[in-house]
C-alpha cells in the first residue's frame, strides 16, 4: 500500500469514528426542527473560512499526491478540523461523498476581469470587471447551455476511492444539494457594478431583456438538472446554513426521481442592496418566481439587507427561509417574519478579523439576535461566514464558537 492510501485510510478511520458519535444525530434533529419552524433552539454554523490562516500543527497540510484522492483528503481533513476545533452545530455524515461530474457548454459568456491580490494564499481578491453588455447586440452572446452528466468519470472516481476506503467507510455518489439563482450577481461579474445600477434607471428595458435571457438560461438548467437526475436526497448544506427538513422530499416523491419539488431553491441579489423595494421586486423577485419559486422550499437572501423588503420577498412561492445580514435591522426583520419563516442570521465576520476577539462586542451582537428571535417566536439559524481573515489567529474563531454556543445552549 502506497503512502497516499495509508494517509487517506487513517483519516477515513478517524472521520468515521467521529461520525458515529451521538451528537451527530442530536444535531440533525436541531437542524430539522429549525427548518420545520419548530425550533428546539437556534442552530449555529461556521463556514467560508480563511483556510490559508487556519493550519495548526499541520492538521490541514495535504499529503496525497494522487489528484484522484486529493478531493477526498481535503473533505476529511477540513471536516475533522472543524469538528474538533469549532464544531458549533455541524454534524458528520457516515460516508465519503463523491460528487457527480457535471459538465456544461456554458452560456456563451465568461467573466473578463483584472484582479488585485494582497495575499497570494487568500482566495479573497479585488475585481475590476469588463462590461460585456453595452448594446442590444451584445445580448446575442447569451446561449442556452447543454448540461451533461459524465457518469464514466464519476464512476471512475467512485470505484477508485471505494477500492481504497470501502472496507473502512461507505462511499456514496452524491448530486446537487439545491438549485441556485443569483442572476444579478452574475450580471455584476459580466458588467461591473456601476454600469449595472445605472442601466436599471437609464435603460430599464435593456436591463429586463438581459435578466430575462439569463432567467431563461436558469430555467433550462433546472430542467436539465432534473431530467438528468442530478439532485440529491441527502443534501449537505444550504449555502452554509442548515438544509434538513421533514418537508422535503415532497409528498409526491416516488422514492427514486428527485424533482424540483423535492429540493430547496436558493436565491439572492446582493448587488440590489442599494436599490429601492419597487426596483428590487420588478427586476429580481418577479424573475425568481420562475426559477427558485418552482422548488419545494425557498431560501432567499445573502448580504443584501432585506428587513424593509420582506413583503416583496414573500411573494416568491414556497418561501421558508430569509437571510438577515449584519446590515439589516434584526429587530425589525424578526418582528415582520415572526413564526412564518426561518430567520437565517449572519453575524458580522469582522468580529473575528482582529488581533484579539472582543467577547463583549460579540456577546452584545448575539444577544441582540437571540432576544429579537425569542421576542417574536422566530425559528433561527446563526451562521458565521464570509470570513476573509482571522488575523492569522484561528483562536478567534474557536473562541467565537465557544462563546456563541454557550449563549444558544442557554437560550
Amino acid at each position: 500500500m502506497n503512502k497516499d492510501a495509508e494517509t487517506i485510510r487513517r483519516l477515513a478511520r478517524e472521520y468515521f469514528l467521529l461520525s458515529k458519535e451521538e451528537r451527530n444525530a442530536e444535531r440533525r434533529k436541531l437542524h430539522t426542527a429549525v427548518n420545520d419552524l419548530k425550533m428546539i433552539r437556534p442552530v449555529v454554523m461556521i463556514d467560508e473560512l480563511p483556510w490559508n490562516e487556519m493550519n495548526i500543527n499541520d492538521e490541514l497540510t495535504m499529503r496525497c499526491e494522487n489528484p484522484l484522492l486529493q478531493g477526498a483528503e481535503w473533505f476529511l481533513r477540513s471536516n475533522i478540523y472543524k469538528y474538533k476545533h469549532m464544531p458549533a452545530d455541524m454534524f458528520l455524515r457516515p460516508y465519503i461523498p463523491v460528487s457527480k461530474v457535471v459538465r456544461s457548454t456554458g452560456n456563451g459568456v465568461s467573466v473578463q476581469e483584472k484582479i488585485l491580490k494582497t495575499d497570494e494564499k487568500n482566495s479573497i481578491v479585488s475585481h475590476e470587471y469588463t462590461d460585456q453588455f453595452q448594446s442590444d447586440k451584445d445580448l446575442e452572446k447569451l446561449k442556452i447551455p447543454q448540461i451533461t452528466y459524465d457518469s464514466e468519470s464519476t464512476l471512475k472516481q467512485y470505484e477508485y476511492i471505494g477500492g481504497i476506503l470501502g472496507d473502512i467507510i461507505p462511499v456514496k455518489i452524491v448530486g446537487r444539494d439545491y438549485f441556485s439563482d443569483s442572476v444579478w450577481d452574475e450580471i455584476s461579474n459580466y458588467r461591473g457594478v456601476t454600469n449595472l445600477l445605472m442601466d436599471l434607471i437609464e435603460r430599464p428595458e435593456f436591463s429586463h431583456q438581459l435578466v430575462s435571457k439569463l432567467t431563461d438560461i436558469k430555467k433550462a438548467e433546472l430542467e436539465q438538472y432534473e431530467s438528468l437526475g442530478l439532485f440529491e436526497n441527502d443534501p449537505f448544506s444550504l449555502h452554509c446554513t442548515p438544509i434538513l427538513t421533514s418537508d422535503l422530499p415532497g409528498k409526491d416523491y416516488d422514492g427514486e426521481n428527485i424533482t424540483r419539488k423535492d429540493i430547496w431553491g436558493r436565491g439572492t441579489a446582493q448587488i440590489f442592496a442599494s436599490v429601492s423595494k419597487a426596483m428590487h421586486e420588478e427586476f429580481d423577485i418577479e424573475y425568481m418566481k420562475q426559477t427558485i419559486g418552482q422548488c419545494g422550499l425557498v431560501y432567499y437572501g445573502c448580504c443584501e439587507p432585506l428587513d424593509k423588503k420582506i413583503d416583496i420577498v414573500e411573494k416568491i412561492p414556497n418561501l421558508r427561509k430569509i437571510g438577515v445580514t449584519p446590515w439589516a435591522d434584526v429587530n425589525l426583520a424578526t418582528e415582520i417574519i415572526g413564526k412564518r419563516y426561518v430567520v437565517s442570521s449572519k453575524p458580522n465576520p469582522a468580529t473575528v478579523g482582529v488581533s484579539r476577539l472582543d467577547k463583549d462586542v460579540l456577546k452584545n451582537e448575539i444577544k441582540t439576535i437571540l432576544d429579537a428571535c425569542k421576542r417574536n417566536g422566530c425559528s433561527c439559524d446563526i451562521t458565521l461566514k464570509d470570513i476573509s481573515t482571522c488575523s492569522g489567529r484561528p483562536e478567534n474563531i474557536f473562541e467565537w464558537e465557544q462563546t456563541v454556543m454557550e449563549m444558544v445552549r442557554n437560550y
